[in-house]
């Protein structure tokens, strides 16, 4: 892998300066001068690490907009008063999980995989970009790690008390559903996946109920 960016001066040096201490994932090649900058031959780390964001409008179901109901971690939203207005299914939770996927890989995001100038991806169920994520990962000898969700919703309710599938004092968690939807994709076990919710307390656009957001932070681990 050739080193680029701020190491470019070890190109013009025999050496590092004395004051330089080069120790880590990386090793000067045994042939003495440095004659270029891809003279450090870096290794794969043992982890990698990335962030994902996204964010969709919502809007009454009779908006030519909306392109259908609201999904989140493959959770489909029938019954929920709005729609979801994107290209796709507009799944907040696994467009953030593709995101932070790539973004550790240093691969382009998901637009540029997936641009929404494509036909292929109109309405597009997001299982297929997170599988996509999952192949770019196995392809480099990667497995998850950890991924650790932080939806942002003031609506849909993620916890609710008059669901069909609610047991006696113990409300429906439609969270631990994304759990396993995520798991299965991403061929980790559930304890690997955490998914937290939260409202944006009334504020902006999120907090009135006109979008959705999440942030994701994914760690990946070399495969043994």
């Amino acid at each position: 892998m050739a080193l680029a960016g701020a190491c470019t001066w070890l190109a013009l040096t025999a050496a590092p300066p004395a004051h330089v201490h080069v120790r880590g994932g990386y090793a000067l090649r045994a042939a003495g001068a440095v004659g270029a900058p891809d003279a450090l031959q870096w290794a794969e780390p043992p982890i990698r690490i990335g962030h994902g964001f996204d964010i969709h409008r919502m809007a009454p179901h009779d908006d030519p907009e909306v392109g259908g109901p609201v999904t989140i971690g493959g959770v489909v939203f029938r019954d929920f008063e709005l729609g979801i207005v994107a290209h796709s299914d507009g799944d907040v939770i696994y467009h953030s999980i593709v995101d932070s996927i790539f973004g550790a890989l240093t691969l382009p995001d998901i637009g540029q995989f997936f641009p929404d100038t494509d036909a292929r991806w109109k309405g597009a169920a997001s299982d297929v970009f997170m599988r996509e994520a999952y192949r770019q990962m196995d392809l480099r000898g990667y497995r998850i790690g950890n991924v650790d969700v932080t939806l942002i919703a003031q609506a849909p309710r993620m916890i609710v008390k008059d669901h069909p599938l609610a047991t006696a004092g113990e409300p429906f968690d439609h969270k631990r559903a994304m759990v396993d939807n995520i798991a299965q994709l991403l061929c980790c076990p559930t304890s690997r996946i955490n998914v937290k919710a939260r409202t944006h307390e009334k504020v902006d656009a999120v907090g009135e109920k006109r979008a959705v957001s999440c942030h994701v932070v994914a760690v990946l681990e070399r495969r043994p």
